[in-house]
C-alpha cells in the first residue's frame, strides 16, 4: 500500500512556444535539434532512466507537490506511448485530429505512484524503443505531414519530434536537478 499523496498542480500550459524558444528551466534550444536526431536522443534518454528508477528513493516525492521518479518515469513512458499514436496517426491519416490525453488525469487513474519501478523501467524502454523506430522509419518526404491538437496547435511530424524530446530533456532535468 503507497502513502496518501497530495495533489499536483495540473500543468496548464501551452508549451509549444518551446518549438521557437529556448526553454529557460531545462537549457533545451530547439534551433539545436534536427528532426533526424531525435530518435537517437530517445534511445540514450531511455538507457538514463533504468538507473533512475533503480534508485532506492524513486518512490519518494521530492516535495509533497512535486512527482516521484517513480511517477516521472510513468509519465514519461506514457509520453512515449502517446507521441508514437500521433505520429501513426499523420502517417496514416490526412491532417488528425488527435485525441486529448489529461496526462494529470492519467497520472491519477493509473496511480502512478504505486507502480513497480523496474516493470516502468522496462516498460518505458519498450516504448522509447518503439517510437524511436516510428520516427527512423518516417520517410523523406513524409516529415512535413501534419496534425492538429485540439486546441487548434498544428504539427508536422518534424516539430513534433522536436516538441518530444523537449518534453523528455525537460523531465529528465526535474528529476536530475529538481
Amino acid at each position: 500500500m503507497t502513502p496518501e499523496r497530495d495533489p499536483i498542480e495540473p500543468d496548464t500550459k501551452d508549451w509549444t512556444w518551446v518549438l521557437s524558444h529556448p526553454c529557460p528551466d531545462c537549457g533545451f534550444d530547439p534551433e539545436t535539434v534536427h528532426h533526424t536526431d531525435v530518435a537517437e536522443a530517445i534511445r540514450t534518454d531511455a538507457a538514463q532512466w533504468v538507473p533512475r528508477l533503480a534508485r532506492a528513493d524513486a518512490r519518494e516525492r521530492p516535495r509533497p507537490t512535486v512527482w516521484s521518479t517513480l511517477e516521472y518515469g510513468c509519465h514519461i513512458r506514457d509520453v512515449h506511448r502517446i507521441f508514437n499514436h500521433r505520429v501513426r496517426l499523420m502517417l496514416d491519416e490526412h491532417e488528425p485530429l488527435f485525441p486529448n490525453w489529461d496526462q494529470d488525469a492519467t497520472a491519477l487513474a493509473d496511480n502512478y505512484g504505486a507502480q513497480d519501478p523496474a516493470a516502468v523501467a522496462n516498460e518505458l524502454v519498450d516504448a522509447a524503443k518503439t517510437v524511436a523506430d516510428t520516427y527512423t522509419s518516417v520517410p523523406v518526404d513524409a516529415w512535413s505531414r501534419r496534425g492538429l491538437r485540439s486546441n487548434g496547435s498544428e504539427f508536422t511530424i518534424a516539430s513534433i519530434a522536436v516538441y518530444h524530446l523537449h518534453d523528455i530533456v525537460h523531465h529528465a532535468h526535474d528529476v536530475d536537478h529538481g
